[in-house]
C-alpha cells in the first residue's frame, strides 16, 4: 500500500490516523473529561485546542510530510479561496437566514441550556469574547477542515458526489449526539446544505464563515438575554 507521496497514499494516512483521533476526542480529550478537571470555562477552552490540534494542526503536519506537493493537496481539500463570486454570493444568501435562525433558535429552552458551551463565559464581554474567538479559530476552523476537507472532497472523485455528501453529513451528526434535538436535525440539514456549498464553491471558506457564525450568533444573542435577565451562569 502506497503511504506516501502521491494524494491517495496521503489520504491513507489521513484516514488510520482519523481512526485513533476520533477515539481520542470522545474519551480523553472529550469536553465532559475536560470541565470536570479543569472547570467549565477552561475546560471548554482547552477541549477547543484539543479539537484544533487533532483535526488540523496534526493532520496539516502528516500532509506537509507526506505530500509530494503539500500546498497543491491542501487546495485539493478546499484550503483555497475557490471560486470567489459564487462564494461570495452563496455567504451573502445566507447571513441574514443564519442570523434569523440563530435567533429562533435561541427561543428553544433546550437550546439555551445548551449553549453558550461554558456558562462561565458569559461572567463579562472581555471573557465572552475571548470564548468565541477561541470556538471560531480552533473549534469551527478545523470542524469544517476535517468535514469539507479530509471527508468529504477526497471522496467526490472515488464514490461521487452524493456517497461523499452523505458520509460527511452521517459523522457530523453523530457527532452531535447528546445536543437538543432539534440540532441534531439542524446537523443533518447543515451537512448536506454546508457540503453542497463546499462543493460549488470548491473551497472551505463559505462554510466556514457561515458556521462559525450561526454559532457565534446563537451564543451572543444568548449572551445578551443572560446579562439582560442578571443571569452571568
Amino acid at each position: 500500500m502506497d503511504l506516501f507521496g502521491s494524494p491517495a497514499g496521503v489520504r491513507n494516512v489521513l484516514y488510520l490516523y482519523l481512526a485513533l483521533a476520533f477515539p481520542l476526542i470522545m474519551t480523553f480529550f472529550h469536553h465532559r473529561t475536560l470541565v470536570r478537571k479543569h472547570g467549565g470555562y477552561r475546560g471548554f477552552l482547552l477541549y477547543f485546542a484539543a479539537f484544533f490540534i487533532l483535526f488540523l494542526a496534526i493532520p496539516a503536519l502528516i500532509i506537509i510530510a507526506a505530500a509530494a506537493n503539500p500546498w497543491d493537496f491542501f487546495a485539493s481539500l478546499g484550503f483555497t479561496f475557490g471560486r470567489t463570486g459564487k462564494s461570495a454570493l452563496l455567504t451573502a444568501i445566507a447571513v441574514p437566514v443564519v442570523l434569523l435562525a440563530a435567533f429562533f433558535a435561541t427561543r428553544d429552552p433546550a437550546m439555551k441550556a445548551q449553549y453558550p458551551y461554558s456558562k462561565e463565559a458569559c461572567a463579562g464581554l472581555k471573557k465572552f469574547v475571548v470564548y468565541e474567538t477561541c470556538y471560531i479559530g480552533l473549534y469551527y476552523l478545523p470542524w469544517e477542515f476535517l468535514f469539507r476537507g479530509i471527508l468529504f472532497f477526497p471522496l467526490i472523485p472515488a464514490v461521487g458526489i452524493l456517497p461523499a455528501l452523505a458520509l460527511q453529513t452521517i459523522i457530523s451528526t453523530i457527532y452531535h449526539f447528546g445536543h437538543p434535538d432539534s440540532e441534531i436535525y439542524a446537523a443533518l440539514g447543515g451537512g448536506i446544505i454546508f457540503g453542497l456549498i463546499a462543493y460549488a464553491t470548491g473551497s472551505l471558506l463559505p462554510t466556514f464563515i457561515i458556521h462559525s457564525l450561526a454559532g457565534v450568533a446563537t451564543d451572543s444573542f444568548l449572551y445578551t438575554r443572560r446579562h439582560r435577565s442578571g443571569r452571568t451562569a
